[in-house]
């Protein structure tokens, strides 16, 4: 006889930045149910953002048939036909407990907010240290107090590779020198003209990003946004002795969702009013700088320490508006072009990096490593990482550790000899995935995570920077990130590996780096 699979479902957020913050809630759910099916209903506009999740079985769009009375219980059938056994509500509005409510789904779990405590099975008062946290939290301590663990607390939003090679395409087909910086500016938001800083100091910024930074520049926004991406083109001529339209690319209304976001994972930083598409931008561990006016950065700010939001501590701010009840915006117009000039220089990644795997790259592979006996640094590993400190290259480690996942590898022992092999190879930092490969996470290499991660701690350069190890997924992480994979071996087995160079040894590969350098 069959066990019976739990069908969870979830209601989304319609927006969105709150669809971007509730991504680790999601997360959770699925780490704390790893064989249930989950499905989540979701409004058309903010589907597209899970689409490539590996937390979400499927997507119920929840689309304009399903408006009204009559849609309601429309939907209210469909969903009663999957026979979910679980709904846990994300969205605070009445609609999704009366709906989920019609389909008879036996246990419905929510805030108690908008009247509808009466058609939860558990309904959560809403406190008030939830209310004055980041927003993410909001969800996650939802299911805190329904008993589900919330260790991941960072939205991370997964991109495909054709989804990246799509967007490095179209940048490099539309904008010169794949070298140069490259800035976001998003310069709309839905809420309201009070979220909005001006068209005119959006331009001024642009100028100084190209004239001063060497910059290129993608302005981003949605259909109803083109206007005010053609008003900063505009004012361009008017104010600038430069070419500087030469190195801008206008996206506005020409992108899906998805495309946006692999457009604005290219970017070094991403400059934004407070909108969707700055937590998107946090999500994928782009360097962000945000400009708030009449919203609350304590609460919604892009979610993580090494972003910078600009605001002016006014009388009148945050006031929650969509227009400025004063008719003046100060909230917006006192922020100066410089200020945010300023943030962007302080963020701006430049620094190259060589990314070295552990086992079989720097040490000697011994197929779990669990004591430090058996730990063997390779020969000349030393010097070989010496003469690329010396030329100016961070060292970080990354390492997939399945063994702590599958209980073999004691996850003390691989932080106490991370951190042994940071002092004896000068190595800068050391990032590590602890996770089974069956448990889909985001930081297990080929994929990006730790690489992302370490980007955004350290101010490095993709394009500047190198990945070192004896495997593919090695070089695999190069080309999702954008760096420049190096395979090691000794032996013509990887003659069809997609690595720019195939090293015998670290010494060979760190050679071939330093004459790369050297030529510029």
């Amino acid at each position: 006889m069959n066990e019976h699979t739990e069908k969870i479902l979830i209601r989304g957020t319609n927006w969105i930045g709150d669809a971007v913050m509730t991504m680790p809630a999601i997360h959770a759910i699925r780490k704390a149910c790893p064989d249930a099916h989950i499905s989540l209903l979701a409004k058309p506009w903010t589907a597209e953002l899970f689409s490539a999740s590996p937390d979400i079985d499927d997507i119920i769009l929840y689309d304009d048939k399903y408006s009204g009375i009559i849609g309601k219980f429309r939907l209210a059938k469909l969903l009663r036909k999957r026979s979910f056994d679980r709904a846990i509500l994300l969205q605070n509005a009445f609609d999704a407990a009366l709906i989920t409510w019609l389909a008879g789904i036996p246990e419905r779990t929510g805030y108690k907010r908008d009247c509808r405590g009466f058609l939860l099975t558990e309904a959560v008062p809403v406190q008030e240290d939830t209310l004055a946290k980041h927003q993410v939290f909001y969800y996650l301590d939802l299911l805190e107090h329904i008993g589900i663990k919330t260790s991941d607390v960072h939205p991370y939003l997964n991109l495909t590779d054709d989804e990246r090679d799509q967007a490095r395409n179209k940048i490099t087909s539309s904008l010169n020198n794949d070298a140069l910086p490259l800035i976001g500016i998003n310069p709309g938001a839905t809420y309201g003209s009070a979220k909005r800083w001006l068209p005119e100091r959006f331009a001024e910024l642009i100028v100084n990003i190209i004239s001063d930074l060497k910059g290129r520049v993608i302005i981003f926004g949605s259909e109803a946004e083109v206007e005010i991406a053609d008003e900063i083109i505009a004012e361009l001529d008017k104010i600038s002795s430069i070419n500087a339209k030469s190195q801008v690319l206008a996206m506005s209304g020409k992108t899906t969702l998805r495309e946006l976001a692999a457009l604005i994972s290219e970017c070094d930083i991403f400059i934004t009013n407070d909108s969707g598409p700055m937590h998107m931008a946090a999500a994928l561990y782009v360097p962000t700088v945000a400009i708030f006016g009449s919203t609350n950065r304590k609460t919604t700010a892009p979610f993580g320490d090494e972003h910078r939001t600009i605001s002016k501590d006014l009388p009148c701010a945050p006031c929650m508006k969509r227009e400025c009840p004063e008719e003046h915006v100060d909230c917006m117009t006192k922020v100066s072009a410089g200020e945010v000039f300023s943030a962007v220089k302080e963020l701006i990644p430049q620094n190259k990096a060589v990314f070295l795997d552990k086992d079989g790259t720097i040490i000697e592979d011994k197929h779990y490593l669990n004591t430090f006996d058996d730990l063997k640094i390779l020969p000349r590993t030393k010097g070989n990482l010496l003469k690329l400190k010396d030329a100016g290259f961070l060292l970080i480690g990354v390492t997939n550790q399945s063994g702590i996942g599958r209980g073999i590898v004691d996850e003390h022992f691989t932080i106490d000899s991370n951190k042994h092999l940071q002092e004896k190879l000068h190595i800068d930092d050391f990032y590590y995935c602890p996770h089974h490969p069956d448990d889909k996470c985001f930081c297990r290499k080929p994929e990006p995570l730790m690489a992302l991660q370490a980007r955004l701690k350290h101010k490095m350069n993709f394009r500047k920077s190198y990945v070192i190890g004896d495997k593919e997924s090695d070089v695999l992480l190069a080309k999702k990130t954008g760096a420049t994979g190096i395979l090691l071996s000794s032996t013509p087995l990887f003659a069809n590996s997609s690595a720019a160079f195939i090293a015998k040894d670290l010494k060979e590969a760190a050679q071939w780096i330093l004459d790369r350098d050297k030529e510029g």
